[in-house]
């Protein structure tokens, strides 16, 4: 048979301290003795050594008392006290929309952030979250976009988020336990935690999947640690335990402290015990009469673990309750306490160190409940011990609290490192309007932090070992988009269309703030950017810069001496596969669009549409022609300036008229329309009316016969 050394354990409790020596052999170890020694004052609370000079007295004798037989001690396993855990559930969320996929790292980061905010409220608003070591986390559930999911790797949405339980440590109770045993001259073998030592040892991983509660009544509080899916995932005290029940004993029964603690233990084993009180009576009383006296306080210390056990696990009783330490035994608790939990009496149970198969015991030690703890310290502390490091974080000596595998991420925590500030911040968004509808432009990501180990580049769940120098740089600041039109809107639709035969391509136009631009403008914040398809004839028309044939195709309005008039006459008219259409038809891809002139707009068509009586005319003979004598009757002006009957007119012309004095037409007027030659040799002429000898200024007739006879022969043009 092997036997290893012997492990030496302490288990310091509020009221007692319990040294255990434990021999290993063949992968079993045995209890072969046990030393326990009552504090002298109150030098322990809530798990917190308050006096490190009289515990580590009380350290010292036991050291002592158990040398004597088993010879020198130097090295101890020990336990931080599970009641000065705190635990804190938290959600941490991210915004991932725009991101790259989820990558396994992006995860631990979101977790780790979680992880720091739990830790911020366990220190609460005195804002010493670095005072706190965090000693186990587990992830409850991951969502994206509001929706649990399994994994958020390679995952794209908007919001990711992860809600965790996290349990902490204040490193002041750690450190005063090193100094208790630095002053007992002992140096710590190995650390656990209280409520993982009895886990261990009464629930085996194996059984974890159930949802099982361990609750170690001690003398000052009662710990309790809640198991479930494969994992430890709550832990909680109540300062409520053995001492409760004391005190009642004491007040029902005229008793000093130590003396009701002694009837408290008598209780257990006795059906009758014999007290002496404060006024020097004696009395014999009954097991049920104590127990009936004693009732409240019994339902209260029940009541008070019973509320913490369904509080931890989610307002639900476990399956099943464990109950071990000294203030398990108090009468008649099992029973009371499920009932409040609405649990069967065989589903509350006490064990005790017969519920440990991989141990035995020497044949002179008792094997209470109490001693569940102290056996599970010792070998938990040694299968699974809590180490120390020191590692450095840029620089900086950075001591850890390590109860599994010691990662990059528990390091950067540890130093107090803001997981949420190390991500570069993303750069600042644009918001344009297109086409009448805000669109937000979100800046670029800022960059994953820089981790280095030993120099070389890391990961936040990468192995840390003591002496590693770790470095950590924020990740870049992500910047201001920059993007052009074309980037952000794409290609510019286009169509094509025949007009009057030939093919034009038409894109869409695109105006930024007003103002006509391109594709390749940068956009700026705030821009207001228009991009549209003309979509009618007479946006075509202009989008082609075809000028005259939109001139040809829209309405022909002029003002005469302030009246308006429509002149359809001088409008073209326009067909669009082969329909009559107007400016405002709709135009769709590859129409065929036809536009046919209108009458000339001169002044002359003008008055003769409009049937204005410009001008009078009368018809006469001049040397055997005819020949049509006009004289205006209205003088048309356009801006001042006189028109004449060919001149042209425009859409919009504003004209005004002046009414002429008539006169009767006389022989002279017909100078105005003829030309003819007067012969070189002529000696004079004569003018003639109808045969009729006649002057200048005679008044002429319709149909009147003028002739002009020369001496010589005329010849007439």
């Amino acid at each position: 048979m092997h036997v290893n050394n012997k492990l030496f354990a302490l288990d310091i409790g509020t009221r007692s301290v319990v040294g255990i020596i434990l021999e290993e052999s063949d992968d079993r170890y045995q209890a072969v003795d046990i030393v326990v020694r009552e504090h002298k004052e109150r030098s322990m609370l809530d798990g917190q050594i308050h006096d490190v000079l009289s515990v580590s007295e009380i350290i010292t004798e036991i050291k002592e008392a158990l040398e004597v037989t088993h010879g020198p001690l130097n090295k101890v396993c020990v336990a931080a006290a599970g009641r000065a855990l705190k635990t804190e559930q938290t959600k941490a969320v991210i915004d991932i929309s725009g991101k790259p996929m989820f990558s396994k790292q992006d995860i631990l980061h979101l977790e780790l952030s979680a992880v720091q905010k739990a830790q911020a409220a366990v220190a609460g608003e005195k804002n010493n979250e670095h005072h706190y070591y965090c000693v186990g986390y587990s992830v409850l559930y991951y969502q994206l976009d509001g929706e649990v999911i399994g994994s958020l790797i390679d995952q794209r949405g908007n919001e990711a988020s992860v809600e965790i339980i996290a349990t902490f440590l204040p490193k002041v109770v750690v450190e005063s336990l090193l100094a208790a045993l630095d002053r007992a001259g002992l140096e710590m073998d190995a650390l656990t935690l209280e409520p993982i030592a009895a886990i261990n040892v009464l629930i085996p991983a194996s059984m974890r999947r159930l949802n099982v509660a361990l609750v170690d009544i001690g003398a000052g509080t009662s710990d309790i640690a809640i198991t479930d899916s494969g994992t430890v995932v709550a832990y909680g005290m109540v300062p409520v335990a053995g001492d409760e029940i004391t005190e009642a004993v004491s007040d029902e029964f005229l008793l000093d402290f130590p003396l009701a603690e002694k009837a408290k233990r008598d209780l257990l084993e006795n059906q009758s015990i014999t007290i002496t009180d404060i006024l020097g009576f004696e009395t014999m009383v009954s097991k049920n009469e104590a127990v009936e006296r004693i009732a409240p306080a019994i339902d209260r210390l029940a009541g008070t673990i019973g509320e913490e056990i369904l509080k931890l696990n989610g307002n639900k009783p476990p399956k099943a309750v464990m109950l071990v330490g000294g203030g398990s035994q108090t009468p008649d608790l099992p029973r009371r306490l499920s009932a409040i939990l609405n649990l069967p009496e065989n589903r509350v149970a006490i064990r005790g160190l017969d519920a440990i198969n991989s141990v035995s015991f020497a044949e002179h030690m008792t094997k209470g409940p109490e001693l569940v703890t102290p056996i599970g310290i010792a070998i938990a502390a040694k299968q699974s011990p809590v180490q120390y490091h020191t590692v450095y974080v840029n620089g900086q000596p950075v001591r850890l609290f390590e109860v599994n595998k010691l990662t990059v991420g528990d390091c950067l925590l540890a130093a107090g490192i803001k997981m949420n500030k190390l991500y570069g911040r993303p750069g600042l968004a644009m918001i344009v309007s297109l086409n009448g509808k805000n669109v937000t432009i979100p800046g670029k990501h800022g960059q994953q932090p820089v981790l280095l180990k030993n120099g070389i580049a890391c990961s936040f769940d990468e192995h840390v070992d003591g002496g590693d120098q770790l470095t950590v740089q924020k990740g870049e600041d992500g910047v201001r988009p920059e993007l052009t039109l074309g980037e952000l809107i794409g290609e510019l639709p286009t169509k094509t269309v025949i007009i009057n035969g030939q093919r034009y391509e038409v894109s869409a136009r695109i105006t930024c703030n007003s103002l006509p631009t391109s594709l390749s403008k940068p956009v700026e914040d705030r821009d207001e950017i228009i991009f549209e398809m003309p979509d009618t004839t007479e946006s075509v028309l202009k989008e082609l810069n075809l000028a005259e044939m939109l001139s040809d195709a829209r309405p022909f309005f002029i003002k005469i001496d302030g009246t308006e008039h429509k002149v359809t006459d001088f409008m073209g008219k326009m067909y669009i596969n082969g329909l009559a259409a107007n400016l405002q038809t709709r135009i769709d891809h590859l129409d065929d669009i036809r536009i046919e002139k209108g009458m000339e707009p001169s002044l002359r068509s003008l008055v003769k549409i409009l049937g204005v009586p410009a001008s009078e005319s009368m018809p006469i003979f001049f040397n055997g022609q005819q020949i049509h004598l006009q004289q205006e009757l209205i003088q048309f002006t356009r801006e001042g300036i006189k028109l004449g009957m060919d001149d042209r007119i425009h859409s919009g012309d504003e004209l005004n008229t002046k009414q002429k004095d008539t006169q009767h037409f006389i022989f002279q007027d017909v100078f105005n329309f003829v030309q003819f030659d007067i012969p070189k040799d002529s000696r004079g002429f004569s003018l003639l009316i109808n045969g009729e000898k006649a002057a200048f200024d005679d008044r002429l007739a319709p149909g009147d016969e003028l002739n002009i006879t020369f001496e010589s022969p005329i010849g007439l043009k």
